[in-house]
């Protein structure tokens, strides 16, 4: 879920919200007080002018008058979702039991034991403990089937993920025992975890690309962005980096600060990034401080239909500033801003308080009053319009023009419209391969043959030998073929040589990804994405900046 914030997680300073905060709480909650008791089939004080009042007579009225016994408090969280659901399409109520979980990706952590895993025949098993956290420092490794957690049997009961997290996640500083089976071992070991903060990062991958050319991508703008983006623009840096594509593709956005601070980087002090104004929500304007480190240097920015919010800032910023080209498809169009308020019982409200426009003044929020559902088909409602395979099948209102400083003509009201289109590569995959990946059966397979062979792939010293290195034979083929018709999918022997095309690249990276992480996995997909390819063929052919 996407969450803007103008300055701070738990701004309360908006008179919306703290209305109606007040009117929730005090007409709701203690509604039943104020008001006379119901009799009959008439609401005490129905003809109160107080709207609040009105709320908790008809809630009151339904406890006690609805032909079954009700839960009132599901009744409540039932009826604030939908007033906020009726304002716009991103003004949201978030339960206290989901509230932890929601915030996570923001805050850039969780309590738990640090592994990344997958279920596999029933049994969790381990595809990597996270680097310095708990469960590495006891000795948790790669391949491990975990079979009981505090003594309960976790293994063949039908497990999904939620319970997986629900068994093994918790408040740091709490413990947990885990019994794991290992290859090579007859007996369980037992290990007992210290659970810890585990971090969740916001920054994929970061790379060479090319000589010269570095290659970041951003899957979302949460507290710890800035700091992970310093750390890989550093590293690739000490490489050789003298341009860079930033890759914003599928981020659907974060908090506001954190776009700031990215878009900071590639801007000369005093150009303004964004700002933002609402009805209670003053004019305030994000201007480009003196501590960019990137300033002058070539930038390709990629979007698509799936970056939003955040990631629309940060293009629209460089793009309305004549600083980067945007490469891509036209992004969502989500141009509104919302401010978190925690209610007393630990559930929240998302409430739209601002819209954001672009230096140049655009607002680049698609329409959404007629038609709430066609406002959330409207990214499919695009493939099948064709807007993904053409430029020309774009619907642009050509009435909300605007001019950079350069020159350059850019649109509001839909999106930000890239400077070069690139389409959808429907080329790369075959029917037999999305059902592959549709059953998950690229995962599991990896894994597994992986894990049978991990001493052959030991070999392997880096992610970078594993590339260039490494190759799918006939024999991985063979075995992925014959695992798929295990599992109920076989492949049409007349489509063996366009699947085996496609399949190559997609098991070396997720066996890569299983022996190295996104170290190997993003370079070896990356290899034939054709929006990557372009902005390299574009940045070669760019002049360098000093």
């Amino acid at each position: 879920m996407d969450f803007d914030q103008p300055s701070s997680p738990r701004k309360n300073n908006a008179f919306l919200p703290l209305l109606f905060s007040l009117v929730l709480i005090i007409g709701v909650w203690l509604g039943f007080f104020l008001n006379k008791k119901v009799s009959g089939s008439t609401v005490a004080a129905a003809h109160s002018s107080s709207p609040n009042e009105k709320i908790s007579s008809l809630l009151d009225f339904i406890e006690y008058q609805y032909v079954d016994t009700i839960n009132k408090k599901e009744l409540v969280e039932k009826t604030v979702t939908s007033m906020l659901h009726s304002l716009d399409p991103h003004s949201d109520y978030i339960p206290a039991s989901e509230f932890e979980t929601v915030n996570e990706p923001l805050e850039g952590n969780f309590d738990g034991i640090g592994v990344e895993f997958n279920i596999i025949r029933d049994t969790i098993r381990v595809v990597s403990p996270i680097e310095g956290g708990p469960s590495e420092k006891v000795g948790i490794k790669a391949g491990d089937k975990i079979l009981k957690v505090n003594g309960k049997n976790v293994a063949g009961i039908k497990i999904t993920n939620k319970q997986v997290f629900e068994n093994l996640r918790g408040e740091r500083g709490s413990t947990v025992t885990v019994n794991i089976l290992r290859a090579g071992i007859a007996k369980p070991l037992e290990f007992k975890i210290t659970r810890d903060a585990i971090p969740l990062y916001s920054l994929d991958v970061a790379y060479m690309v090319s000589p010269g050319i570095g290659y970041i991508k951003i899957s979302r703008f949460a507290a710890t962005t800035y700091d992970e983006y310093l750390k890989a623009f550093n590293k690739l840096s000490k490489q050789g980096m003298k341009k860079l594509i930033l890759d914003l593709r599928g981020n659907p956005g974060g908090y506001l600060n954190a776009a700031v601070d990215i878009a900071d980087e590639f801007l000369a002090k005093g150009l303004q990034i964004v700002y933002t104004q609402g009805k209670a929500s003053p004019k305030k304007i994000f201007k480009a401080t003196d501590r960019g480190s990137f300033e002058n240097n070539e930038l390709v920015v990629l979007i698509d239909e799936g970056s939003a919010s955040a990631s629309e800032i940060v293009a629209g910023a460089l793009q309305d500033n004549d600083r980067a080209t945007i490469m891509g498809r036209r992004s969502f169009g989500k141009g509104l801003v919302q401010d978190q308020m925690q209610l007393p019982d630990g559930s929240a409200i998302r409430l739209t308080v601002a819209r954001y426009y672009t230096p140049t003044g655009r607002c680049i929020q698609k329409p959404y009053d007629d038609d709430k559902e066609a406002y959330y088909n409207e990214e499919s409602n695009r493939y099948e319009n064709g807007e993904l395979l053409n430029a020309d099948s774009i619907k642009l209102d050509k009435s909300k023009q605007y001019k950079t400083a350069g020159g350059k003509i850019v649109y509001g009201g839909g999106g930000i419209m890239p400077d070069v289109f690139v389409p959808i590569d429907t080329g790369k995959s075959t029917s037999f391969l999305n059902k592959a990946f549709y059953m998950g059966l690229l995962n599991t397979f990896s894994f597994e043959y992986m894990d049978a062979n991990r001493k052959k792939f030991g070999a392997y010293k880096d992610a970078d030998q594993y590339i260039r290195t490494f190759e799918v034979g006939g024999d991985i083929l063979n075995a992925f073929y014959h695992y798929c018709e295990q599992q109920g999918l076989k492949a049409k022997p007349q489509d063996k040589v366009k699947n085996d095309t496609a399949l190559k690249p997609y098991l070396k990276a997720f066996i890569g990804r299983d022996l190295f992480e996104k170290d190997a996995y993003y370079p070896i997909i990356n290899q034939k994405d054709n929006c990557i390819n372009k902005a390299v063929e574009f940045l070669k052919n760019s002049p360098a900046q000093p």
